[in-house]
């Protein structure tokens, strides 16, 4: 086997060898055709069969050997044969070409790839075994990919041969007829006035238009065979059925009822889902409470002797419940109502692609007809499954609202966002805090030095950081908490009195029909959704947290415009959801935030960047405010002023990033941030000088010589001939004059 894949393995290089050795290529262009088109039609009128078994082998040998000319073939075989004997010929020729390279591949390399790449190819290999035939038709009617490409990569696939055969057949039998064509309309061309010809001109057009025709075919194929065990209703009673009413699906249902389309939103818990009652509104509420605490601790740095705060922990969750029930009109069902949403508070239940059963909290049910629907079921905290964590009552983001007593001794587990802030908040308010988490820093998402500015507060303010810790088990022990971590095969006891679990958060995908219509799911347990937001179902959408990839209540709100716009007016035109410009922060503090790239993700892509940092302890409001810690951090392209991205650390470092976030949205770069004027004394001001310290790192060393020179001349101190040679210089030595981090 080894002997005869070396033996294939020379031949064909040989051959591909001689082709470009040869310049074989020559007789493959259109020039050369033209040229010779006279004597071979000549010689196809003399022998016509001849003359087509030579066209086919030569095709096939073409093809097989994955060489350019085919598109020039298939028009000339349209110029010599005509239209129906050169589509036949053609087609033929270019499926056994096609098989032999697919042939080819899978016995030269489908082996080695699949032992070496197994892993990383079993989802492919699947969804090949599972529905092969249809992405290979997609890839032949609409040719995205090159004809050759096709041909060796669904080798290395376990499809079998006889399906790509006749896949392929049948496939390429549109694009062939159209390229045919167009060669028999070159074929009529005898002068320059020729090439305005309605034919010409009309198949060219076909040509262009065909990828768009053969895609929209597709679809249409495609949803014929996703919706056929489904009777479609005759006529609906909503144009949107929208399924959760948090931040997701309250725009969704926004934007439909503000184009006039008849929407219902059903929500079966409460209105403004995770963000209003047990994330956003409420987190920031306790920390600012916790933050005041924190100043009147610092009072001797601001001048003030002595300070003290009484307060009653109560009191404290009490505010926040107050904070949310003034926040939770702007997302009530009276509002909501006024703007023409047919709100129900209830459970529903997708029956078939176009039925949904509401079932009412006043136990009726209901079944309504609607066009689209959009899953906007949002997510919630995942608690692992830690031996004796059950039975210890763990708190989550969800449940820790409900608390009116002060933890003496709280553990948290994770260190990302939630867990971060939390942590600092209860510290704040007099809790003894351990945070856990298993991974070598808090905030892994951040460059190590804002993990690490962020863990020197929390020990700062009397927190226990555990990292790399691992939780193993949880204990009750003469009535007391004990969580056991393993580090590094030594195990840790931590006695607490509540236990908060932080460790990320799970989308909401069961309970409501998913598993019934077959709509996926990812690997990160996120329904499964194209770049439009659509599943399996063209019609049946999901945005916010259920769909992922990033679960912010702002990047919900952001795909909710591109799920219902995409269902209530896709047939027309679709768009793509819109990722390149996402920021997010971390409100603890130091407070975290950031857009685009960071250092660490920068360097792991191998993109080409230059690090720009400006340290806030020198900004003069920030001194004023007694906030002089952090830096602002711009990723920029080397020898340009494109933000590539931009972290904050620091206060309001949120607020802050707005301006990064806008000029990379609309194409800003670092010199227009530089010129713009920002207001004195602002921790605003940080942001221009972070550009200032991107210009200082274009300056060559040439370029300040030049000056020194200048400037000594302009003062009588020095000679023209100094200058002149300094400017010889400016040329030459383009070493920065400030030594940037540059990689």
């Amino acid at each position: 086997m080894r002997a005869g894949r070396i033996v294939l393995l020379v031949a064909l290089a040989a051959a591909v060898a001689a082709y470009f050795a040869f310049d074989l290529g020559r007789y493959l262009s259109l020039d050369y055709f033209r040229a010779q088109q006279a004597a071979i039609e000549a010689y196809v009128r003399e022998h016509p069969a001849q003359a087509m078994a030579a066209y086919f082998a030569l095709y096939v040998a073409v093809t097989g050997l994955s060489l350019p000319g085919a598109a020039i073939l298939t028009l000339a075989g349209g110029a010599v044969f005509g239209l129906v004997r050169g589509t036949i010929v053609v087609s033929f020729a270019s499926t056994l070409g096609a098989t032999l390279a697919f042939l080819v591949s899978r016995f030269l390399l489908r082996d080695w790839v699949q032992a070496k790449f197994g892993d990383k190819l079993r989802p492919i290999n699947e969804g090949v075994a599972r529905e092969g035939a249809f992405y290979l038709f997609a890839l032949r009617l609409v040719p995205a990919f090159p004809f050759f490409v096709v041909n060796l990569v669904m080798g290395l696939t376990p499809i079998r041969t006889a399906t790509f055969y006749w896949v392929s057949q049948l496939g390429m039998l549109a694009g062939t007829l159209v390229y045919v064509y167009a060669g028999t309309q070159l074929a009529g061309i005898t002068s320059l006035k020729g090439i305005l010809s309605p034919g010409l001109l009309g198949a060219f057009a076909l040509l262009g238009v065909f990828p768009f025709l053969a895609k929209r075919a597709l679809g249409a194929l495609k949803a014929r065979k996703v919706y056929a065990r489904w009777p479609r209703p005759a006529a609906y009673d909503r144009n949107v059925v929208v399924i959760g009413a948090g931040s997701a699906g309250l725009v969704t249902a926004y934007i439909a009822a503000a184009v006039k389309a008849k929407v219902t939103l059903v929500e079966r818990h409460r209105m403004g889902g995770d963000c209003l009652n047990t994330g956003c509104v409420p987190s920031k509420a306790l920390i600012r409470s916790a933050k005041f605490l924190s100043h009147v601790r610092r009072s001797r740095e601001f001048g003030i002797a002595s300070a003290s705060a009484d307060f009653d922990f109560a009191e404290v969750m009490e505010r926040v419940q107050s904070v949310v029930r003034q926040v939770e009109p702007h997302d009530s069902v009276e509002r909501y109502t006024g703007l023409g949403v047919d709100v129900v508070e209830g459970t529903a239940r997708i029956l078939d692609p176009w039925r949904v059963e509401i079932a009412k909290a006043d136990g009726t049910k209901a079944v309504l007809a609607t066009r689209n629907i959009v899953i906007a079921a949002g997510a919630r905290p995942f608690v692992p499954p830690i031996p004796g964590l059950a039975e210890a009552g763990p708190l989550t983001s969800d449940t820790v609202w409900g608390l009116r007593k002060l933890p003496p001794r709280l553990v948290v587990l994770g260190g990302g966002p939630i867990g971060s802030e939390l942590t600092q908040a209860f510290a704040r308010l007099g809790s003894r805090v351990t945070q856990v988490e298993m991974l070598p820093r808090l905030l892994v998402r951040e460059d190590p030095e804002v993990s690490e500015l962020v863990r020197r507060r929390f020990e700062a303010e009397g927190v226990q950081v555990l990292l790399e810790h691992r939780a193993v088990r949880v204990l009750v022990e003469g009535g007391e908490k004990v969580l056991v971590t393993e580090r590094g095969g030594v195990e840790r006891r931590v006695p607490f009195d509540e236990i908060l679990v932080a460790v990320g958060r799970v989308a909401n995908t069961e309970g409501y029909g998913l598993e019934e219509l077959g709509i996926a799911v990812t690997k990160s347990r996120t329904v499964e959704v194209n770049e439009f937001l659509e599943t399996a179902y063209p019609n049946i959408l999901a945005c916010g947290d259920v769909a992922g990839p990033y679960q912010f209540t702002h990047t919900a709100a952001h795909m909710a415009w591109y799920a219902s716009v995409n269902a209530l007016f896709g047939r027309f035109r679709k768009f793509k959801v819109d990722w390149s410009v996402v920021p997010w922060a971390t409100f603890t503090e130091p407070e975290v935030a950031r857009v685009g790239l960071n250092e660490q993700e920068a360097r792991e892509r191998g993109i080409a960047h230059q690090v720009v940092t400006y340290g806030i302890d020198d900004l003069d409001r920030a001194i004023a405010d007694g906030e002089a810690h952090g830096f602002v951090k711009v990723i920029v392209r080397p020898g340009s002023d494109r933000i590539l991205g931009a972290t904050i650390v620091g206060e309001h470092a949120g607020d802050l990033l707005a301006e990064f976030v806008m000029a990379m949205r609309h194409g800003i770069g670092l010199d227009k941030v530089l010129g713009t004027i920002h207001v004195y004394p602002t921790l605003a001001e940080a942001n221009k000088y972070a550009a200032g310290a991107w210009k200082r790192s274009t300056v060559t060393r040439g370029q300040v010589d030049f000056l020194a020179a200048f400037h000594e001349w302009t003062r009588g101190a020095g000679g023209l001939a100094g200058v002149l040679a300094r400017a010889g210089a400016l040329l030459s030595d383009k070493r920065p004059a400030h030594d940037p981090k540059e990689h």
